[in-house]
């Protein structure tokens, strides 16, 4: 597969650039926030390398993709019949990508209820870095076709419009966006980390999207902008409310 840049010299392809630049950046929300939560236990370094190691192999895994695009494309063939329902690779990972979110979100959101994390020893014993970081690498898969198949639905009319593969586009905002996500997934986990409420709120939105992934298994499409429309809806009203707490909490002290 040959890499065109003349393409980037095109303003339609300048535009699709900046477009699937943000685009990526939007669909890598979603990783930063589950690999926030997954590796809360872990001590400061710990977490930080788990990050890292996190979001690298999340870049390396949509370069590997991008390059046997031709094979991803094949996925979407169906191989086999159940009840009516044609399952082909893609549908096959989107439905054990889906169902893992659900059960790993939902653990969490009972294990805070239930205050499991509160003893750190318990939580270190219980979860190793190494575990942690295959936890990872299943979901940065199951992302990562996620995010490389509709970028590749979304330039699938430029070859024909400006007679240029798209592929460089795609390479290039991938690890743009992959960068910015480095840059500020430290702020963000800590952002969700200390905030419990903000947490609850994070996992809720992990779960809706496995139940999205589940849904989009069985050709059920599910627009991706309603969620993120409902999640920076509540993420507002929630930092309304964390400002209100914050001046009452002045004006107490300031009464007293």
């Amino acid at each position: 597969m040959t890499l065109d840049f003349a393409i980037m010299l095109t303003t339609t392809g300048l535009f699709y650039f900046i477009v699937l630049s943000l685009l990526e950046i939007v669909l890598g929300i979603d990783n930063i926030i589950f690999i926030s939560i997954i590796t809360e236990p872990l001590e400061a370094t710990e977490r930080r390398k788990a990050r890292n190691i996190g979001l690298s192999l999340a870049l390396v895994i949509r370069l590997i993709l991008l390059t046997i695009v031709g094979w991803i494309m094949r996925l979407t063939e169906p191989f086999t019949t159940i009840f009516g329902w044609e399952m082909t690779g893609q549908k096959l990972v989107l439905l054990i990508g889906g169902l893992f979110l659900i059960y790993k979100s939902t653990m969490e959101m009972h294990d805070s209820m239930t205050h499991k994390h509160a003893d750190p020893d318990a939580s270190k014993k219980k979860k190793s870095l190494k575990a942690i970081i295959v936890q990872i690498l299943l979901v940065d898969i199951v992302f990562s076709f996620d995010s490389i198949i509709t970028a590749i639905g979304m330039t699938n009319g430029m070859a024909k419009e400006t007679h240029h593969s798209p592929m460089i586009i795609i390479y290039l905002a991938v690890i743009v966006s992959m960068i910015v996500m480095m840059i500020f997934a430290k702020p963000i986990s800590e952002f969700i980390i200390n905030r419990p409420t903000v947490k609850m709120i994070a996992l809720a939105f992990l779960v809706t999207i496995g139940v999205v992934l589940v849904a989009e298994a069985f050709d059920q499409h599910v627009p991706k902008g309603y969620i993120y429309f409902a999640m920076v809806y509540s993420l507002t009203v929630e930092m309304i409310n964390l400002r209100m707490n914050k001046n009452k909490e002045k004006n107490i002290d300031f009464n007293e």
